[in-house]
C-alpha cells in the first residue's frame, strides 16, 4: 500500500474545544449501544453539539482579526464546519438508535434494519450535499477523491497554494502484493480466532440458531449486509466527517469508539471488544491509506464470511467443521 502523501499535505492542529465536543458526540455510541442508558446518549449528544458551537465560535473571534476576507468560489467546496459535520455523525447514531439492534432473522427485522442502517448512511448524505451543500461525506469506490481531500486542496488554494500540488499522494489504483496478503492473513486470522471467541465464549449464543437452509441463508445475507453498512457508515461517514477536523490517528480513534459500541450491541460481547477495537482501527488505517471502499468493503466480507461459517457450526457441529481451534 503506498502512502497517503496528501494526507500529510495540510496539518490539522488538535484543538481542545473541537475534541472535547466531538468526543461527547462519539461518547454518546457506548452510552446508546454498550450502557444502553439513552437518555445519556442524548445528553451528550446535545453537549457535543452545543460544544461544538462554542469552539467554532471561540476560534472565529481568535481569527477574524487576523484573517483576511478570502473570496471563495462558487465551484470551490465549502470550509467544514464543526458543528455540521458532528451533527451529521449525531444524525446518523440517533437513526441507529431508533431499533434494537439484536440479531434477528424475520421479515420484519430485515424490513427494520434496512430503513434504519440504511438511513443512518443515506440521510446524513442527503442533507451533506443539498443542504449543507458541503459534500462531507462520499463513497469512494475506487479510492478517488475524498471529502477531507477536496477540503485540503480548498484550502490550500484559497491561502494561495497550487490545487494540483495539494491533491497528489498515493491512493487508489490496482491492488498489489500487500492488498492480497492482507486478504489472505485476514482469512487464516480469522479461521484461527474466531472460532475460539464465538464458541468458547458462548457469544455465538446472540445470534438466532440457524437449523434450515433458508435461516442458514438468512444469515449469510444479515451478516454481509450489516458488514457493508459498517464500512459505509463507520468509515465513508463518521471517519470521514472526522477526518475533516482531526489528524488520521486521533480521527480513527474517535470513530473505533463508535465502531466498537455498536458491535457490541450487534453481539460482540465477553471479551469481543479485544478483536473489534483493533479491526475498527485497522479498518481505518487501510482507508486513509488505500482511500478504496471497495477494499476495505472486501477485507470486512471476508471477515465476514468466517464469522458466518463458525456461527453456522457453532449451531450445527456437523457444518463447516474446518476450525482446529474451535473448543
Amino acid at each position: 500500500m503506498r502512502p497517503d502523501t496528501h494526507a500529510l499535505a495540510v496539518k490539522r492542529p488538535v484543538r481542545l474545544g473541537y475534541l472535547a465536543a466531538a468526543l461527547l458526540v462519539c461518547l454518546a455510541a457506548p452510552a446508546f449501544f454498550v450502557a444502553e442508558i439513552s437518555w445519556l446518549g442524548w445528553v451528550l449528544l446535545a453537549a457535543g453539539l452545543v460544544g461544538a458551537w462554542i469552539a467554532e465560535r471561540y476560534e472565529a473571534g481568535r481569527a477574524g482579526a487576523n484573517t483576511p476576507a478570502i473570496h471563495r468560489p462558487e465551484a470551490m467546496p465549502r470550509p467544514p464546519s464543526l458543528l455540521r459535520d458532528l451533527s451529521l455523525i449525531a444524525i446518523g447514531l440517533a437513526i441507529v438508535r431508533s431499533i434494537p439492534l439484536a440479531a434477528e432473522l424475520d421479515n420484519w427485522a430485515f424490513v427494520r434494519f434496512t430503513l434504519a442502517l440504511g438511513g443512518a448512511v443515506l440521510v446524513p448524505y442527503v442533507i451533506s450535499r443539498f443542504i449543507y451543500r458541503d459534500r462531507a461525506t462520499g463513497f469512494p469506490w475506487r479510492g478517488r477523491e475524498t471529502a477531507s481531500q477536496r477540503d485540503d486542496v480548498a484550502r490550500g488554494a484559497a491561502h494561495g497554494g497550487s490545487p494540483r500540488s495539494e491533491a497528489r499522494g498515493g491512493g487508489g489504483g490496482k491492488w498489489g502484493l500487500l492488498h492480497w496478503g492482507w486478504l489472505v492473513a485476514v482469512l487464516v486470522l480469522g479461521w484461527l480466532i474466531l472460532p475460539f471467541y464465538f464458541i468458547g465464549s458462548g457469544v455465538y449464543q446472540n445470534w438466532p440458531v440457524v437449523d434450515s437452509p433458508e435461516l442458514i441463508a438468512r444469515l449469510f445475507v444479515g451478516v454481509g449486509a450489516v458488514g457493508i453498512w459498517d464500512e459505509l457508515f463507520f468509515i465513508c461517514t463518521v471517519f470521514a466527517l472526522l477526518r475533516r477536523h482531526f489528524p488520521d490517528w486521533l480521527a480513527n480513534g474517535l470513530q473505533a469508539i463508535v465502531f466498537v459500541s455498536f458491535l457490541w450491541e450487534l453481539g460482540y460481547r465477553a471479551w469481543g471488544p479485544a478483536l473489534t477495537i483493533p479491526f475498527a482501527l485497522i479498518q481505518g488505517w487501510i482507508f486513509v491509506r488505500t482511500r478504496s471502499l471497495s477494499y476495505v468493503v472486501t477485507v470486512h466480507l471476508l471477515f465476514d464470511a468466517v464469522v458466518f461459517a463458525v456461527l453456522v457450526h457453532a449451531h450445527n457441529p456437523e457444518l463447516f467443521a474446518i476450525f482446529p481451534t474451535a473448543p
